[in-house]
């Protein structure tokens, strides 16, 4: 019984989490690295609450008006697909993203 335990939280602490499944998997293919996306909104919005609020306009109606992109990549690439995330998983997804490339905190 133990062991069946033991292997039941040993999988669930493996699973990918919906940052990384969603996000960072498709990411992965495309020549630009998803820290640079961060980047442009961070510049864009300044701080944490509008940095995320917009992302997440963003990513539930993508549009050539509210992309971070510049005109260049957005005709190279197009406007991203609607996401198909719940407002918990685009939620979370966002908090993630946002904790592993905030730079507050971080410069000394």
């Amino acid at each position: 019984m133990r062991i069946f335990i033991f292997a039941i939280l040993f999988t669930l602490g493996l699973q990918a989490s919906v940052y990384q499944k969603n996000c960072v998997s498709c990411h992965k293919k495309l020549p630009i690295k998803i820290d640079k996306f961060f980047y442009r909104y961070l510049l864009k919005y300044s701080s944490a609450i509008e940095t995320k609020y917009a992302l997440k306009l963003y990513l539930q109606n993508p549009k050539k008006e509210n992309s971070i992109l510049n005109p260049a990549l957005l005709n190279r690439f197009g406007v991203k697909k609607k996401s198909k995330l719940s407002e918990k998983e685009l939620k979370e997804a966002i908090d993630e993203y946002w904790e592993t490339y905030k730079i507050f905190g971080k410069l000394k």
